[in-house]
């Protein structure tokens, strides 16, 4: 699997930004940009799909925080989910479990919006 492949969809409401590949600082650019458009659209309730992200970097998990208070301030939230084992482990071990939710699918994500 090369780089980092986006696309989003919405499901109930909120929009879900499934990644598949990896998030370092060569491909962080992207997801940033996408965020970023989200955000210029007034939509801030996220989901970000990992089940097929290998890898996220410090520029990948820094994007997700950097982002996170201004959708918390627009009252909206952001949500990860599926995430595989070695990706988890880097969350818990940077202690990102008390800013940011985890979840095992997208539907238990999208419930907790509501």
């Amino acid at each position: 699997m090369e780089g980092l492949n986006i696309s989003t969809s919405t499901k109930g409401g909120v929009t879900i930004v499934k990644c598949s590949g990896y998030i370092d600082t060569t491909t962080s650019s992207l997801l940033e940009k996408t965020m970023g458009e989200l955000i210029q659209k007034d939509i801030y309730k996220i989901i970000i799909d990992l089940g097929e992200v290998d890898y996220i970097s410090s520029a990948g998990w820094g994007i997700f925080i950097s982002e996170i208070k201004n959708i918390r301030k627009n009252k909206g939230d952001l949500k990860l989910v599926d995430m595989k084992q070695e990706v988890i482990e880097i969350f818990e071990l940077l202690d990102f479990t008390n800013i940011l939710e985890y979840f095992k699918s997208v539907d238990e994500a999208i419930k907790k919006f509501k």
